[in-house]
């Protein structure tokens, strides 16, 4: 028996040896399957936690599982020189974004980005309230705020941005055509079920309210971080 053991083992090993894809084959686009554990340092970046929503409070009192499957790129329209990352985490832990319009009462996203810092507000497999009240761009989508106040470089906003993309491109195996901007989604408000349409967000990276070259440069910045 002890060489048809042999045989069994052989063929075995043959067959898993042949069970892997060309790299050279696949999309360049798409996400590399993860062979080591996912470091922001390797895209030089620093996550600040310190000031996450609290668990249970505020936007954070539903705690609703997500699986995310985009990235939804929005800025803050908001100019005041004191508006930079650190100032919208202290707000969102303590509970000053509230909202008549959804059905969690309180704005919330996953991390805000200016020329600095990055600070997270919600862990990645929670729900933010961010995209398109109820609708699936909340159910399916991390939310990334770019800071516009006064004083902070937008280019460094975002090209920290990008950076932080391609981090979470590969953490969550998130494609690129999945990176979105807030004008993507179609925004039915929850309190009264009127159709807002789709908003022109960010501002200062669409071209005549919607996608054009100045957000395909964007993604080729992406691009560019992702592959190295």
């Amino acid at each position: 028996m002890r060489p048809y053991f042999i045989i069994l083992l052989s063929v075995i090993t043959i067959l898993l040896s042949g069970c892997g894809g060309s790299p050279s084959a696949q999309n360049p686009d798409a996400v590399p399957p993860k062979k080591n554990a996912v470091s922001p340092q390797a895209y030089n970046l620093t996550l600040n936690q310190s000031l996450m929503i609290p668990q249970g409070q505020y936007a954070r009192h539903q705690g609703k599982k997500i699986t995310p499957k985009f990235l939804t790129i929005h800025s803050t329209q908001n100019p005041h020189s004191s508006a930079g990352a650190r100032m919208h985490a202290i707000a969102l832990i303590n509970g000053r974004l509230k909202s008549k319009n959804n059905s969690l009462g309180y704005l919330s996203w996953h991390y805000t980005v200016d020329a600095n810092n990055v600070y997270q507000h919600l862990p990645d497999n929670e729900e933010g309230q961010h995209a398109d009240y109820d609708g699936a761009g909340n159910k399916s989508s991390l939310g990334i705020e770019m800071c516009e106040n006064a004083g902070n470089s937008r280019e460094a906003t975002l090209d920290h941005t990008a950076r932080l993309a391609a981090y979470l491109m590969r953490l969550h195996r998130i494609p690129l055509d999945n990176i979105v901007p807030h004008q993507h989604w179609r925004r039915i408000r929850y309190s009264d079920g009127r159709d807002l349409g789709h908003k022109n967000c960010p501002h200062f990276l669409m071209d005549g309210g919607k996608p054009g070259p100045k957000w395909e440069a964007f993604k080729n910045r992406i691009r560019r971080y992702l592959q190295q």
